[in-house]
């Protein structure tokens, strides 16, 4: 099985498992940080064919585009720290409003 199969292949678990965190009703934040986790990736596929086919390089040594591209992995980590912590600070609340 080839590098690319199996990256491929493993695009159908990751969409499952957005697919249960939607059903399961998880915090916004949560939901659009794996999201864009998979915007990280969709961006990264075409920057490391252009780092290729322009220099000759594989992403990781064409900081420009490696950059870019990992822009995207640090927003998506922001949103999913950031939606935790609101969903964590609304049980809080609820739980002292219940109190």
């Amino acid at each position: 099985m080839t590098e690319s199969l199996l990256f491929g292949l493993s695009l159908f678990p990751y969409l499952g498992f957005l697919w249960c965190l939607g059903r399961a009703q998880a915090p916004a934040g949560i939901c659009w940080g794996f999201g864009l986790t998979l915007l990280f990736v969709a961006i990264t596929i075409p920057a490391g064919i252009a780092a290729q086919k322009f220099y000759g390089e594989s992403l990781a040594n064409v900081d420009g585009l490696h950059g870019g591209a990992e822009l995207w992995l640090t927003v998506a980590n922001l949103t999913l720290v950031l939606g935790a912590r609101r969903a964590l600070q609304r049980k809080i609340e609820n739980q002292a409003a219940g109190e």
